[in-house]
């Protein structure tokens, strides 16, 4: 299963948010593990890494990018990724890019905190811990076949 997790879910890691860490923790260890085939969008690693130097300073944001390179791919963020996330007019033209890049890059789901965000998206937007249920039954169905 392919899942582009959203900049928010990793942040919420990354700054230890105390109500979403718990879920968000474990969809980290998910991609981490390769549970599931993890992506990001090209445009959230800038954001993460802006965020962790301005925060930790630039050797660790630089450690970082090197781990979520590690273990996910890029969803890539081109003119064609932008031209159809522009042409969706959705409110948050971000969550619009996203949404492109992970149908792109042939995403199954995209791990968010905010779904409502995604719901005019092609690809199935999920809570972290709905996720992790989603991809339980997933791996169960798969075991006993």
């Amino acid at each position: 299963m392919k899942v582009l997790a959203d900049s928010n879910v990793i942040l919420d890691v990354l700054l230890e948010r105390t109500e979403h860490v718990v879920d968000s923790r474990q969809i980290w260890v998910a991609l981490e593990d390769d549970i599931v085939e993890g992506y990001l969008s090209a445009h959230c690693v800038t954001t993460i890494y802006y965020m962790m130097a301005k925060r930790a300073g630039r050797e660790t944001a630089d450690e970082l990018v090197s781990d979520l390179l590690s273990m996910c791919r890029i969803a890539t963020v081109d003119q064609a990724v932008l031209a159809a996330a522009s042409s969706w007019r959705w409110p948050d033209f971000e969550d619009a890019v996203t949404a492109s890049a992970a149908w792109e890059a042939g995403c199954d789901l995209i791990v968010t905190r905010d779904t409502a965000g995604f719901a005019k998206s092609k690809v199935k937007a999920m809570t972290p811990r709905a996720a992790l249920n989603h991809i339980r039954r997933s791996a169960s169905g798969r075991r006993r076949r």
